[in-house]
């Protein structure tokens, strides 16, 4: 007998088929990643992309996002439910390595739980919106930037100009670096910065190309004693946030990026380090 649908009954109908369009299979998420991320354009000594995969036919339902694929995150994602982990710092580097040893527990918690891991690197640095970098520039108030940081042929991170001029310690305070985070702060240039240039990560030895675009101030993750004079001489600032610490917002970009555009749920895993 036919019954004149209700407004409720529309609302479950309309939810119902909207949460079997967003569900999505690895290799549907993997394309989309892809795509956007354009992993194909970067020369990296990381296998960008799935690392580990989970049963073919399985629904990703629940992202979890995190710098490093260490035992620890690995462990809270499966705790947290993750169908797929995706990091910033994944597994394999440019060479084969064996299945053994603390790599091999990784993999196996991974394949035994089920859970796919997702690895993107120079890819992450570099986007113009999702990106370490491009988040920084923003966090900084930055309208305006320029790709910036060659490497392998490559732009990684950004430059540009401040909204208004600030000190080093309230750039480092906008970013959430702090001592804890591993801050280092070599302030050897203008009192008021107006101009930086951003880099994420272990790209100290990138100071070089600071100094000759002429920017007033260098920010990082790591710092390297050998730049300390570099900084000095040439009346620069750089500032070192933590290596860890400058490569949070890619990942959680992504995280915002699944769940806004599949509707799949996410979450982000913070293990400090401190370095």
């Amino acid at each position: 007998m036919y019954c004149e649908p209700t407004t409720e009954s529309i609302k479950v109908t309309i939810a119902f088929f909207w949460v079997r369009i967003v569900v999505m299979k690895l290799h549907e998420l993997d394309k989309a990643l892809r795509e956007e991320l354009r992993i194909a354009s970067f020369d990296d000594i990381s296998l960008n992309g799935v690392q580990v995969a989970c049963t073919p036919d399985k629904e990703i339902k629940k992202v979890v996002t995190a710098v490093d694929a260490c035992q620890a995150t690995i462990d809270e994602a499966i705790k947290r439910g993750a169908d797929m982990l995706f990091v910033h710092h994944g597994l394999f580097w440019g060479r084969p390595i064996a299945i053994d040893g603390i790599h091999r527990d990784r993999v196996k918690a991974l394949l035994d739980a089920d859970v796919a891991l997702y690895a993107c690197h120079l890819p992450l640095d570099a986007h113009p919106g999702l990106g370490n970098n491009a988040q920084m520039a923003r966090m900084l108030g930055m309208r305006d930037y320029d790709p910036f940081g060659l490497y392998h042929g490559q732009y990684i991170g950004y430059k540009g100009t401040l909204p208004m001029p600030m000190t080093c310690a309230e750039l480092a305070r906008l970013l959430g670096f702090s001592p804890e985070t591993g801050l280092r702060i070599l302030d050897f240039g203008v009192d008021m910065v107006e101009t930086v240039g951003i880099i994420s990560g272990g790209a100290a030895d990138d100071l070089p190309q600071a100094v000759e675009a002429g920017l007033d101030c260098y920010i990082t993750g790591e710092c390297a004693h050998e730049l300390y004079h570099t900084c000095l001489e040439n009346k620069m600032n750089m500032i070192c946030g933590g290596h860890y610490q400058s490569e949070v917002f890619g990942v959680g970009a992504v995280a915002r990026y699944i769940k806004g555009e599949f509707g799949i749920e996410t979450e982000f895993i913070d293990r400090k380090t401190g370095l």
